[in-house]
């Protein structure tokens, strides 16, 4: 039985200085990563705009929001495959050239539905950028140096997820096309900085497994569905009729459970085929030996637990800021910039850090900041919060994102053997997705519901009836707070305005106390990896004798 042993990295033996090329090329890696990020964050600023221009309806503006997502985590398996078959580097260009050519498309888009398509094969361009942007900066870097590259890329990830609301809110006052427009001439730089700086990546030997790539692709791509979607449609029962198209869904059960139950049978069936193709030795589409490895395991549990905790406060902060504390679109954006400059921060320090401070103590850190932050955005979190008390906390928040979000990648794929470097940074970006899913779709539960339950609380306390203290609060938290202002402005709704500002803080204040203590557990976990480079034994199985 073949064996190959790997000690401290993936590529060889020895750590050789990165050129000055690999670095610029590792900077245009990053900015590629950085654009599918900030797509991702970037319309929920501007679907108001885009809702009044293309007469949509909020079934419509939904799908805008989610095809992205959905198409975007079926399909990370796949490439990640795709990317040890043909070579990273022409994945990723590939990937950019889709991204900016639906970018284009949205950017013209004169109705609803072909925004929807645009913003559907985008997340497949997205689903190409992202687990090769991995694969290049494990085989471009090593020892030393890749612990810091992945810093730098890992920030980045932390500073595009809050600068998108930025730029989308100052974008919005010209126009939302610009938001897609923008990336055109900046795929054109990242794709230009690849080819330039950045040299071909190698090519294996193989096929794809195509019923492999169909059930991950349906199994993936509907729990991203059901994780998204179940606040809207319900968990068990249909609360709201779902339509596509001239399909409506409106009996029992819930479509979001036939689709958590279709995907489990389809990751379940998927899991199975790539165990015996791993038994054969017959090129799977996921390697399952790879787990085998315990840092890629025990990392990517670690990974699923920061994408739960980090995530889904992002996703609910920005409606506190404009409806709670009445900033602009790009006054919360605005906001958001100080969680940026301390993920920025975070890479600068990781570097003269790196010698001294190995990936899994930087991990702790990171984590342990990241709660730490999120406790202190709880305990100052009101109606009057003073924005230098919000800078602050989202500052050390930043700080931990950058040191936790990097070093974590680097654990995962520290012994993951060079051959399987696209797997294991699909498995990894799967993960991460995964976890992101699903601390969205957690957060925003918790937080409407705190929001609705608080609300009618308030409501029926300064004497309105049950019944209208509940037509309120489910006015409010249908809106997502954005009702707030028109009650504001009448003299005999004021009252309800502020009640709902309150219940807003309230939801916020336990969100980030739920937040920091998924972060916690995810520190925990962090136990469980070895805190020296480990030697990972990735052993390749012999084919299996045929019974005949």
């Amino acid at each position: 039985m073949a064996k190959i042993h790997q000690s401290g990295g993936i590529l060889n033996g020895t750590a050789e200085s990165p050129a000055k090329r690999q670095w610029l090329g590792l900077i245009a890696v990053s900015l590629g990563v950085a654009l599918i990020v900030v797509d991702v964050t970037i319309v929920n600023v501007i679907l108001a705009p885009v809702i009044e221009d293309l007469e949509i309806d909020s079934v419509e503006a939904q799908w805008i929001q989610e095809s992205y997502a959905i198409a975007f985590a079926a399909l990370l398996l796949l490439t990640g495959r795709l990317s040890d078959l043909y070579g990273a580097r022409k994945i990723f260009l590939i990937g950019l050239a889709v991204f900016g050519a639906t970018s284009l498309m949205a950017a013209v888009a004169p109705n609803g539905g072909l925004l929807i398509l645009a913003r559907f094969v985008q997340g497949i361009g997205g689903a190409m950028i992202l687990p090769t942007s991995l694969a290049l900066v494990n085989m471009t870097f090593s020892g030393k140096a890749r612990g810091q590259a992945f810093a730098i890329w890992g920030s980045t990830i932390g500073a595009a997820a809050a600068v998108g609301p930025l730029l989308g809110g100052w974008l919005a006052d010209f126009s939302w096309r610009w938001a897609f427009g923008i990336n055109i001439p900046l795929v054109i730089v990242v794709a230009a900085g690849v080819l330039v700086y950045l040299s071909a990546s190698p090519a294996g030997r193989g096929r794809i497994d195509v019923l492999g790539s169909v059930l991950s692709a349906i199994g993936l791509g509907l729990l991203a569905f059901a994780l998204i979607e179940g606040r809207t449609y319900g968990w068990l029962e249909t609360i709201e009729p779902m339509e596509i198209g001239g399909f409506s869904w409106s009996g029992n059960p819930s479509p979001v459970l036939v689709a958590l139950l279709a995907s489990a049978v389809a990751l379940f069936a998927f899991w199975r085929r790539q165990a015996a193709l791993g038994r054969k030795n017959d090129e799977p589409l996921m390697d399952v030996r790879l787990f085998s490895i315990s840092s890629f395991r025990n990392g990517n549990v670690v990974t699923l637990a920061v994408g739960l905790g980090e995530f889904g406060i992002i996703a609910v902060l920005p409606l506190w800021l404009q409806f709670a504390l009445d900033y602009s679109a790009f006054q919360a954006g605005l906001a958001l910039v100080a969680l940026a400059a301390g993920s920025f921060c975070a890479s600068g320090a990781s570097f003269s850090m790196t010698a001294s401070v190995p990936a899994l103590q930087q991990v702790r850190i990171g984590l342990f900041l990241e709660a730490a932050g999120l406790v202190i955005l709880g305990l100052i979190a009101a109606t009057d919060s003073a924005w230098w008390l919000i800078a602050l906390a989202l500052f050390v928040y930043g700080i931990g994102v950058g040191f936790a979000t990097a070093q974590v990648t680097n654990i995962v794929l520290a012994d993951v053997p060079p051959q399987s470097a696209g797997q294991g940074s699909g498995i990894q970006s799967s993960a991460r997705q995964l976890g992101s899913a699903l601390g969205i779709a957690a957060l925003a539960t918790l937080f409407f519901s705190t929001l609705t339950s608080d609300l009618t609380d308030r409501l029926t306390g300064n004497g309105l009836s049950g019944q209208d203290a509940e037509r309120l609060s489910g006015a409010v938290t249908e809106s997502a707070g954005s009702v707030i202002p028109a009650l504001s402005a009448d003299p005999k709704t004021a009252a309800a305005a502020d009640a709902a500002r309150e219940a807003m803080t309230t939801g916020l204040e336990i969100s980030s106390y739920v937040c920091a203590g998924l972060l916690v557990l995810a520190l925990a976990a962090t136990l469980f990896i070895s805190p020296k480079t480990a030697t990972a034994t990735y052993e390749h199985a012999e084919p299996e004798p045929s019974p005949h």
